[in-house]
């Protein structure tokens, strides 16, 4: 194709696409954290630079080189959670374990009803939530948390509705915190969650909604926190938050972790 005196050949459209494809993804993963302006204004002046280039200012080009070769550096280490963010989301999308087709082929899904407890969870989440009860549970899926478990007192008991609501009453020394889950039993409680770095959450969200949220973007686990202030359950998944009623609980933590589809 031919535009004035530039020749567009197929392979330049979609070298543009692919480009604006990877910095929509690049910018949806950093918006609303403050790495969000860093990226924004290492790449206005990387446009920059490539209009100094272009104009053929020498002495301009040679220092901005400079500076984009020690500055792709400094990106590395700013972005490091983004940076992995990315890669998890890369590997979630082309594993086999997380494929609805080849997971019912392999015969995982009975399996994983025994795995994720889902009914137990909602139950007592529901029970936590009429009783403004507040609390954090967290469900591992593939990604190893033994260092969250850490964090805490193990605990390693069968996972039922009585222990979760108890755990989280205010008379326990456990109720501080976030629950771990894994593989149908309740590993530990009283864990430390990393804290989100995102500031366009809303003021009604506190600390252990940051929390749910934190342990979301740095792993794949599902973080369900309940409010003490006014009940409402709310669920991170994925660096997302979104507050939910219980049937809605139920049906995104089957949609997540079973890969059923409502």
């Amino acid at each position: 194709m031919q535009i004035g005196f530039l020749e567009i050949k197929w392979t330049d459209v979609l070298d543009i696409l692919l480009v604006a494809f990877l910095l929509y993804y690049i910018y949806k993963l950093v918006r609303g954290s403050v790495a969000s302006r860093v990226f924004m204004g290492y790449l206005l002046i990387y446009l920059f630079y490539l209009i100094v280039k272009a104009i053929g200012l020498e002495l301009l080009t040679r220092i901005l080189e400079y500076f984009m070769g020690v500055g792709a550096i400094a990106l590395i280490v700013l972005f490091q959670q983004e940076i992995r963010r990315f890669l998890l989301m890369i590997g979630k999308s082309t594993t086999l374990a997380n494929n609805q087709f080849f997971s019912k082929l392999l015969g995982n899904q009975i399996d994983n009803e025994g795995k994720y407890p889902i009914k137990t969870i909602v139950d007592a989440t529901k029970t936590m939530s009429s009783e403004f009860t507040g609390g954090i549970i967290v469900i591992q899926k593939e990604d190893d948390l033994s260092k969250i478990a850490e964090s805490g007192d193990f605990v390693d008991a069968l996972l039922s509705k009585k222990l979760l609501v108890s755990i989280f009453s205010q008379y326990s020394l456990l109720s501080d915190g976030a629950v771990l889950i894994t593989n149908g039993r309740l590993k530990a409680a009283h864990c430390i969650l990393p804290i989100a770095s995102n500031e366009d959450l809303p003021t009604s969200y506190g600390f252990r909604h940051r929390a749910a949220l934190g342990i979301s973007e740095a792993t794949d686990a599902a973080a369900i926190c309940i409010s003490e202030e006014n009940g409402k359950i709310t669920l991170a998944i994925d660096g997302n938050i979104k507050t939910v009623s219980s049937p809605e609980l139920e049906r995104e933590l089957r949609r997540y972790l079973l890969n059923e589809i409502s």
